[in-house]
């Protein structure tokens, strides 16, 4: 074991090592190495060492480079040296985090991360907290401790009776909500196509003006960083305006939840502290590996309620049991790469990571526009969108840029015009990361339009 383990840390050193100069889609011939995988199982066990050799062989070169400075697609982070090396100790602990008697270590870490995650976003220390795998089953965890405590207010049991014959809920989103959003609201049966719409401006925030009375059970759900422009929604305006009314405001923060933590952007989720959910991932700009998020419910009675179970052979915790909070009842103990990016960061190195990827956003906004390029969005974090002219060509642009392999950048449609998406979440990326791609980038587009 020692003798495989010291070889697969050498493999992912070199792996690491290459990085910062390899090119970030794979190549076409290591695409093509991947058929090696494709072969009928073997009647015999392989040597675990051989078993390995394999995958690094074959696998290695055929990945994304997204752990590295120049992967600028979907908003997806790397991993920080402490979240990698506490990911590699926590598969060899192999904690169940379950229930506090299967991993005390894992219930630990969660109540101190609780605890460190009110603090940084600035909400209320009896918040309860729990750990899943993303932003989609945060928003379905956050959307289902709703769902209780609004048909619970109406003398209605969700978990006993389920839905059928239960009182309406209505769902209130912005034009530009999220499909990870409109996913939990349907996994929950309460429908992506019967939500109320809510007008929303052109940087994609609601419109506060427009959202309807509130007339009975009622969810409002709102933004913190559009996932095209990083735009937010005016979070204490809605509140404000839903004051003594009975709506839960449940908040899709997915990645810009994390400005809370720079002192610099902590304005852009003024408001925040009213809210009844928040969601967030952990595995976006907090840089932890694949997967973690975070749901964050103001009253932990309602989340309890709506995710807990009970067994006979389920031995009860004196201070925490994990599965309380969240949909899973066997899982991997996320709080463990969430308390070492937080301690190894702490506040000022947090606050650094954000600004840090907020100014290489907005040098890519500047350089587009100097090579005359339009910026569509006002940068008010790690979002950048541009167009290079006709759809055709801003898509050829994307093509080119994806095939050359200096950095990687998605497209997306924004409100009916093509565009390049710039997502800078890693916080690997360095200055010369950013001159390589803006020039990369440049030099596609001045291709395709002299082509054109």
């Amino acid at each position: 074991m020692e003798e495989l383990l010291r070889d697969a840390t050498n493999r992912a050193i070199r792996y690491l090592d290459t990085l910062p100069e390899r090119r970030v889609s794979p190549s076409p011939s290591a695409l093509e190495g991947l058929s090696g995988f494709a072969k009928p199982l073997q009647d015999e066990p392989l040597a675990p060492a051989k078993v390995l050799e394999e995958l690094d062989t074959l696998g290695s070169p055929a990945t994304v480079a997204s752990a590295g400075g120049r992967f600028f697609g979907f908003v997806i982070g790397g991993s920080l040296p402490a979240t990698l090396a506490a990911n590699i100790v926590a598969a060899a602990w192999d904690q169940n985090a379950v229930l506090e008697i299967a991993s005390p270590v894992a219930a630990a870490l969660e109540k101190v991360c609780r605890t460190w995650i009110a603090d940084l976003f600035g909400l209320p220390p009896e918040v309860e907290v729990g750990f899943v795998t993303g932003a989609t089953m945060a928003n379905f965890t956050g959307l289902a401790a709703a769902r209780h405590a609004l048909l619970q207010s109406q003398g209605w049991d969700v978990e006993a009776n389920g839905l059928f014959g239960a009182p309406p809920i209505t769902v209130i989103v912005g034009d530009e909500v999220h499909v990870s959003l409109l996913k939990a609201l349907s996994l929950l049966g309460l429908g992506r196509d019967r939500v109320v719409r809510v007008g929303a401006d052109g940087q994609g925030r609601i419109i506060p003006e427009q959202i309807p009375p509130i007339q009975g059970p009622t969810i409002v759900c709102l933004q913190a960083g559009n996932v095209n422009t990083g735009a937010f929604d005016p979070l204490d305006e809605v509140a404000a305006r839903l004051d003594g009314t009975p709506a839960w405001v449940h908040v899709d923060g997915a990645f810009g939840l994390w400005a809370a933590a720079s002192p610099s952007r902590r304005h852009l989720l003024g408001g925040l502290d009213r809210a009844d959910s928040v969601a967030t991932d952990a595995h976006k700009w907090l840089n932890v590996p694949y997967d973690s998020g975070v749901i964050i419910v103001r009253d932990k009675r309602h989340l309890n309620a709506a995710m807990s179970s009970s067994a006979a052979y389920l031995a009860e915790g004196k201070t925490r049991d994990s599965h309380l909070f969240v949909p899973e009842m066997s899982r991997r103990a996320r709080a463990i790469e969430i308390w070492a990016a937080l301690r190894s960061l702490g506040r000022t190195g947090l606050a650094d990571l954000i600004d840090r990827c907020c100014e290489h956003a907005r040098r890519f906004a500047e350089a587009f526009r100097r090579a005359g390029h339009q910026v569509l969005n006002d940068v008010v974090v790690n979002q950048v969108l541009v167009s290079f002219g006709a759809p055709d060509i801003t898509r050829q642009v994307i093509a080119r840029v994806q095939q050359d392999g200096t950095c990687w950048c998605g497209g997306t449609l924004w409100q009916g015009k093509t565009a390049m998406r710039v997502s800078v979440s890693s916080w690997a990326t360095t200055d010369r990361d950013i001159s390589r791609s803006i020039e990369a980038i440049l030099r596609a587009a001045a291709e395709a339009q002299s082509q054109a």
